[in-house]
């Protein structure tokens, strides 16, 4: 019996949603595994000794830890549908962009809010912080404002063309958009992007995502807003 590719996620984790989307759109089956990283399981820490997700294991039993390691892996394997751009300058701005999500983006903004929001309830670690919670209201106004200057003067986020740079947004807007911490009227243009990004197939098994005490509003299904 052929052992299938897995993937072990959260569904509010961008960076699990970063590698679901990347498989979806390079059309390479795979198993999801839903796993709680607040658990250290054994068996995730033999996997990944960070203890965090996503986790890739290939058909053949090669691990691949970490969101970063796992885009370029899948870049490098399977390259017949190329996220990164062509030219060194191409691939220069793709990685500038993903990297600003996962980095400044998730820690005043995204980790903040899907931690006070969700993960602590999930994990038990008590309710909100409102302080927190207003100090990531107060960084999202320029952030977005930034996006949405992206959206306004490029046809994709990270330059002319479709690329990781997308993926990496759209697994943070996502997890933003399903505790509802978006207002879309305020960034008309990146909600154009967003709508064409919800509109790919490798999009709509995010947008089945379903997690236990949180109810995404109803917009989050829909691909017109």
């Amino acid at each position: 019996m052929k052992v299938m590719r897995t993937l072990l996620h959260f569904p509010l984790s961008p960076a699990s949603r970063t590698v679901r989307l990347v498989l979806g759109e390079k059309r390479l089956p795979f198993e999801p595994i839903i796993e709680r990283p607040w658990e250290r399981r054994p068996e995730l820490l033999s996997l990944n000794p960070a203890g965090d997700v996503p986790v890739l294991v290939e058909d053949n039993g090669l691990v691949v830890p970490s969101v970063h390691v796992i885009c370029e892996y899948l870049e490098e394997a399977y390259s017949d549908t190329p996220l990164l751009g062509r030219t060194l300058a191409e691939r220069v701005e793709v990685r500038r962009v993903a990297e600003w999500f996962d980095t400044l983006f998730a820690r005043e903004v995204s980790g903040r809010f899907i931690d006070e929001r969700a993960l602590k309830r999930l994990s038990g670690r008590g309710n909100p912080d409102g302080g927190a919670l207003r100090e990531a209201y107060a960084s999202m106004r320029p952030l977005m404002k930034y996006i949405n200057e992206l959206a306004e003067n490029r046809n994709w986020l990270g330059g002319g063309f479709l690329s990781l740079a997308d993926f990496t947004a759209a697994a943070h807007l996502s997890c933003l958009d399903f505790i509802g911490d978006i207002d879309w009227a305020r960034v008309p243009a990146l909600r154009d992007w967003y709508a064409r990004m919800k509109s790919r197939p490798s999009f709509r098994p995010l947008l089945a995502d379903r997690v236990s005490g949180i109810t995404p509003p109803d917009f989050y299904t829909n691909l017109d807003f």
